[in-house]
């Protein structure tokens, strides 16, 4: 059973959500503060968070910035009145897999927060990503293509590890280059984040099987899925 987190201190809507999703066979929990919200994501694990904006102590865009620094695996949809344009893409900069804006259809948001834990289900599984063609297991630290292993360094697995633990969800440039530093302890740069990126997929990539998808100025898709 899939737990989500409802963020939203609207009580009438919150229940409402509450009833509705729980109804349809999944676990909710209720916050109405960023206090509250963060209490819960440090003691309890949760498959998805339905996160307002505009919270009575502070803002669900702050919220998101926190949780996604230790947990960037963590689904997110927005709900939310904010609908301007530098909004929504301030959401999906911040890791967001879906921004949904007040008023909205309770049904709609429904089959959306399906269609993000269904992606959730398509994931590696913890520490293996095995399509068949392409293996990597994140325990060991190997990679194996087509039945033959591949070097992989250190930066690249952990760029492994955060675009198949979001398959399906951009993960921006800003995240990876916050989680990326090479053996000297050095923040890696943007230049050497693209460099990096695209040796990797001169590596794990071939003419029939394409696994990282890039979204321009944002950052990249992990689109490979389990055989």
């Amino acid at each position: 059973m899939s737990k989500i987190l409802v963020v939203e201190d609207d009580l009438a809507l919150s229940a409402g959500l509450c009833f509705v999703l729980d109804d349809s066979g999944y676990l909710t929990v209720p916050a109405y503060t960023c206090q509250t919200a963060r209490r819960l994501l440090k003691s309890d694990p949760f498959d998805l968070v339905i996160l307002d904006v505009n919270l009575p102590d502070g803002s669900g865009f702050d919220l998101c910035r926190e949780f996604k620094a230790s947990a960037p695996e963590l689904p997110v949809i927005f709900l939310t009145a904010n609908d301007l344009e530098r909004d929504e893409l301030t959401g999906f900069d911040l890791g967001a897999d879906d921004y949904i804006t007040k008023p909205f259809s309770v049904q709609v948001l429904k089959r959306r927060a399906e269609a993000v834990l269904r992606r959730g289900t398509r994931k590696t599984g913890g520490d293996c990503f095995d399509d068949g063609f392409l293996r990597l297991d994140f325990q060991a630290l190997t990679a194996i293509r087509d039945g033959r292993k591949l070097a992989i360094t250190p930066n690249e697995y952990k760029l492994l590890r955060l675009l198949t633990a979001n398959a399906g969800a951009v993960v921006t440039r800003r995240l990876l280059l916050e989680k990326l530093w090479d053996n000297g302890g050095n923040f890696i740069d943007d230049h050497t984040l693209t460099v990096t990126m695209n040796r990797l997929r001169a590596k794990i990539e071939d003419a029939g099987h394409s696994y990282i998808r890039t979204i321009r100025g944002m950052g990249y898709v992990w689109m490979g899925a389990r055989s």
